[in-house]
């Protein structure tokens, strides 16, 4: 079915740009490496490649007038996830290029930030690229090579960008979300609670709960108003 084809595609570039984005902010720092900057060029690399599948399915099928209404309005949703992972993107590419311009590895003189981290970033990549172990390129000074090429690549994302608007006139505040609000984040949050080993409370405890401290708190009101009242009279009368 082309909708489970284009989620397919969508998640899979959700996942190696979290990856792109978890090897860029190594960059610069303790964990930097040859490899590193090889691992960067990989997955900017797939992540293209998934982008540019990703446009080409989804811009033929809103090209598409035949498509029933509900369908088009699940396709403007996932353009609108698409746009927005796309110019996540091109932000990190832009963080790399900066973070591999200040650090040359190349240069000894020019000092890495000591943030703490250590251990490769193989598994990360190796998890973007869809393989279980990391495959090297010997006596390549990637790190300035790629910096050209990673220039050009942020050119071809921008124009890619602006493409996607021309072709597609989806305007991205009049698409509505399928989920309530904040459903990603209780979704979280009911995770990590059971990572913990916690179980989250019934809806109907909090309720009871609720319900409990509101009639409690009416009769303490109740209470303190009695005897302000009980107070005033004793006041009046024995002035």
């Amino acid at each position: 079915m082309v909708k489970d084809e284009c989620k397919t595609l969508l998640d899979a570039l959700n996942k190696v740009s979290a990856c792109y984005r978890h090897l860029v902010i190594c960059a610069g720092g303790s964990s930097d490496s040859q490899n590193l900057r090889e691992e960067l060029k990989k997955t900017r690399q797939k992540a293209q490649n998934l982008a540019i599948a990703n446009k080409a399915k989804l811009t033929t099928i809103l090209k598409d007038k035949t498509i029933s209404k509900d369908d088009r309005a699940e396709f403007e949703r996932l353009w609108v996830v698409f746009s927005t992972c796309v110019e996540i993107l091109e932000i990190d590419m832009r963080k790399a290029l900066d973070l591999g311009q200040e650090f040359p590895l190349n240069l000894p003189t020019k000092h890495l930030i000591q943030t703490g981290m250590i251990g490769g970033t193989s598994a990360v990549a190796a998890r973007a690229m869809s393989v279980q172990n990391m495959k090297y390129e010997e006596g390549n000074n990637i790190d300035t090579v790629d910096l050209n090429d990673l220039e050009q690549d942020i050119n071809e994302i921008g124009e890619m960008m602006y493409e996607m608007e021309m072709k597609v006139n989806v305007l991205q505040w009049t698409v509505e979300a399928k989920q309530e609000l904040g459903t990603e984040l209780k979704s979280a949050a009911s995770a990590g609670a059971s990572s913990f080993g916690m179980r989250p409370v019934n809806e109907g405890t909090n309720k009871n709960l609720c319900d409990t401290n509101k009639v409690f708190a009416g009769a303490m009101f109740t209470a303190v108003l009695v005897f302000a009242i009980v107070l005033a009279l004793c006041v009046v009368k024995f002035a």
